[in-house]
């Protein structure tokens, strides 16, 4: 598990940091200044939770079912979140009824808090 986290944490570090350069370029002309916003929400909250993860994979042992939680709930959080974000913010561009993708963002914004609270719940727990 250890693994998993370091690797998605470092794998949605370099992903956030070539989405956020290619927003701060090539999409300004490309998508309306309010799917801007919504598209760099989705690099903030994915460059967020690399770095929490990247900590958490460092400082964790991931031998009870919190700290597995806070693991799995912020890797699958920050992509359903993120990339369902990115998606939203190109289907006007690409013409394309993406609707389905917005409950998921919420889903995925859940899946962060779940993540966030069985972390708070093991620092609890460890005192």
């Amino acid at each position: 598990m250890k693994n998993i986290v370091l690797i998605a944490g470092a794998f949605y570090g370099l992903v956030s940091i070539i989405l956020g350069a290619f927003g701060a370029h090539a999409l300004k002309k490309m998508l309306s200044a309010e799917k801007l916003i919504s598209f760099e929400t989705g690099v903030k909250y994915q460059m967020y939770h690399a770095l929490a993860l990247l900590v958490l994979g460092f400082s964790l042992s991931f031998t009870s079912g919190l700290e597995k939680w806070a693991g799995w709930g912020m890797i699958i959080g920050t992509f359903l979140f993120s990339f369902s974000i990115y998606f939203l913010a190109f289907s006007e561009y690409w013409n394309i009824n993406l609707r389905i993708l917005g409950p998921i963002t919420p889903i995925g914004g859940l899946l962060l808090i779940i993540g966030w609270l069985c972390l708070l719940f093991y620092f609890i727990k460890s005192n």
